[in-house]
C-alpha cells in the first residue's frame, strides 16, 4: 500500500513515517525540505504544498495520505494570519483536490485539540476550516477521512517551537526556566513516539470518517512538570514564573467550542512522563554540546 506524508520531515511526520516503514508500508514524504530521518525504503518528493502539480503528481498510485504540513506554531500563526491562510487552508485544500483526482481511499488530518477552544487565535481557525473543507469532501466526493485532534506533543527531533524542548535548553544553557503565567496551566502531554503509533493504528477501517483525540493519558500542572524537570536535573534549576498577558494558549481546558465530537483513543502502553522528559533532556543536552563546544554547561 502506497501512503504519502505530506510535512514528513517536521517532527510528528516524521515519526510517523518511521513507523509506517517499519510496519512495511510503501512511504513517500513529501516536504520543502529533505528528511534527515528518512530510511533508505522510503522515498523522498522535495515541493510545496501551494504547488499543485506536483502534489498531484506525488499522489500518483497512493492509496492514504497524511496531512502534516503546514504552520503548527500558534505564536507563528498569531503575527502571519495571510501566511496560516494559504498554507494551512489553502495547502490542504490543495492536497485534498489531489486526493479526490487520483481516488485516494482516505485522507489522514494533523488536527488539533485547539478546535475545541477559544485561544489559538488564527492557528485555531485554521483547523477549524480544514476540518469543515475536509467533511465536506467525504459528503460531496466520497473521500473517506480520519481527524486527529492533537494534545501536547514532546520527544526528540523537536525545536524551539516546542515548549519542553525549549525550557530543558533553557534550563541547561542557565541554569533555570523562566515560565509566562502561574504555572497552574495544566496539559495532557503525550510523546511523539506514542502519537506516531497511534497514528499509524489510525489506518484501521474501524476509525474511517471519524474525529479521534490523541493525547497523553494523564493530566499535569506546568507548575507539577517544572518541578519535576527541577528534580531530574538535581535541584540545580531556579524556576521563575513572570506575568503572561498571552490568551493565544488555554490554561486548563480547550472546551468551549462544540466541533464534532471526537473519540479519545487511550493506548494500554505509553511512555512514562518522567522517563520521556530524562531522554528529551538527553537529547538537549547533546544538541547543546555540538551548538556551544567552548561554553559551559550550567547542570552538572
Amino acid at each position: 500500500m502506497k501512503i504519502v506524508v505530506f510535512g514528513g520531515s517536521g517532527f510528528l511526520g516524521s515519526h510517523v513515517a518511521d513507523v509506517l516503514l517499519e510496519r512495511e508500508y510503501d512511504v513517500t514524504v513529501f516536504d520543502l525540505k529533505r528528511s534527515p530521518y528518512l530510511k533508505g525504503v522510503g522515498r523522498m518528493v522535495i515541493g510545496d504544498v501551494l504547488d499543485e502539480m506536483a502534489v498531484s503528481g506525488a499522489l500518483k498510485d497512493a492509496e492514504i495520505v497524511y496531512n502534516f504540513a503546514g504552520i503548527a506554531d500558534i505564536d507563528k500563526a498569531k503575527v502571519n494570519p495571510l501566511e496560516t491562510v494559504r498554507q494551512n487552508i489553502l495547502g490542504n485544500s490543495i492536497i485534498l483536490e489531489a486526493c479526490r483526482k487520483n481516488r485516494v481511499k482516505r485522507f489522514l488530518f494533523a488536527s488539533s485539540v485547539y478546535v475545541y477552544s477559544n485561544s489559538g487565535s488564527f492557528y485555531r481557525t485554521s483547523k477549524r476550516a480544514c476540518e469543515y473543507i475536509i467533511e465536506d469532501y467525504q459528503k460531496v466526493y466520497g473521500l473517506n477521512f480520519t481527524i486527529m485532534r492533537y494534545g501536547s506533543l514532546y520527544g526528540p527531533r523537536a525545536d524551539e517551537k516546542n515548549w519542553i524542548h525549549t525550557i530543558l535548553k533553557q534550563a541547561l544553557a542557565e541554569g533555570r526556566i523562566v515560565r509566562a503565567g502561574d504555572g497552574e496551566e495544566l496539559r495532557e502531554y503525550i510523546h511523539v513516539h506514542d502519537a506516531a503509533r497511534i497514528s499509524v493504528d489510525m489506518l484501521d477501517a474501524q476509525y474511517g470518517n471519524k474525529h479521534v483525540m490523541i493525547t497523553g493519558n494523564h493530566a499535569i500542572k506546568i507548575r507539577d512538570l517544572l518541578v519535576m524537570v527541577r528534580e531530574i536535573l538535581n535541584n540545580k534549576v531556579e524556576i521563575e514564573y513572570v506575568p503572561s498577558d498571552e490568551e493565544e494558549h488555554y490554561e486548563i481546558t480547550p472546551y468551549s467550542f462544540s466541533p464534532k465530537i471526537a473519540k479519545r483513543i487511550v493506548s494500554n502502553s505509553y511512555l512514562d512522563l518522567g522517563q520521556g522528559i530524562l531522554g528529551v533532556i538527553d537529547d538537549v543536552y547533546g544538541e547543546f554540546i555540538r551548538e556551544n563546544k567552548h561554553e559551559n554547561i550550567h547542570i552538572k
